[in-house]
């Protein structure tokens, strides 16, 4: 009888094991396929828009890029070790931003984890969502710089849905740490083994973001 109970509770634990082990080689692949597919940025010496992003299988860099030409904007990679590529960074992924949830002090170490934003009018800070809320590099990001006077423009790229709850509350910090005004842009791609193909994301981005102009 204990081994029949042992192979019962053995059988959703194997198949957690082969989800994740799925997700990570799905994440892979994007990644190496959409590494090709970045639009080349070259921004102007006295650009007045900053583009910050962290991606992690590259979605959301391509969004970044795309943004970055529409508007000439300065773009900066938001870079997180804990959560690279492969098992252990998506289980470091998941654990951190189950944790986010219960304590907002739960921050990963990124890098830049400063940068100097002053020059800049309007910021565009982009992410992934991970369990229904922007992915916890950008929140560290957001609680080691100011925003003084600024016009901040969160974006994101999701695969199911994204809690209103988060982005307020993502929202609030902005505002206290000086931003003038805030919005929010997003970008569902699909679930993961159906996601949109990123033509069509960067078409979407043309359309609903910049009112139909093509990137130059």
């Amino acid at each position: 009888m204990f081994k029949w109970i042992a192979l019962l509770l053995g059988v959703p634990i194997a198949v957690v094991i082969l989800e994740l082990l799925a997700v990570t080689w799905i994440e892979s692949l994007q990644a190496r396929q959409l590494a090709s597919r970045q639009p080349e940025v070259n921004p102007q010496d006295e650009a007045r828009t900053a583009v910050v992003y962290f991606s992690r299988s590259g979605n959301t860099a391509l969004a970044a890029r795309q943004i970055a030409r529409h508007l000439d904007a300065r773009l900066f990679a938001l870079e997180a070790p804990a959560y690279s590529l492969g098992l252990s960074g998506l289980l470091h992924a998941l654990k951190d931003a189950y944790r986010l949830k219960e304590r907002a002090e739960a921050l990963p170490q990124i890098n830049p984890s400063n940068i100097d934003l002053a020059s800049f009018d309007t910021v565009w800070l982009g992410s992934p969502v991970w369990l229904y809320s922007p992915a916890p590099p950008l929140w560290s990001f957001v609680e080691h710089n100011r925003f003084d006077d600024q016009h901040i423009v969160l974006f994101n790229t999701y695969n199911s849905n994204f809690g209103d709850e988060h982005i307020e509350r993502l929202k609030a910090k902005l505002m206290a740490r000086g931003a003038r005004s805030f919005e929010h842009r997003h970008i569902q791609r699909g679930r993961m083994s159906r996601q949109t193909p990123p033509e069509q994301m960067l078409q979407a981005i043309d359309e609903q973001w910049f009112n139909g102009q093509t990137s130059p």
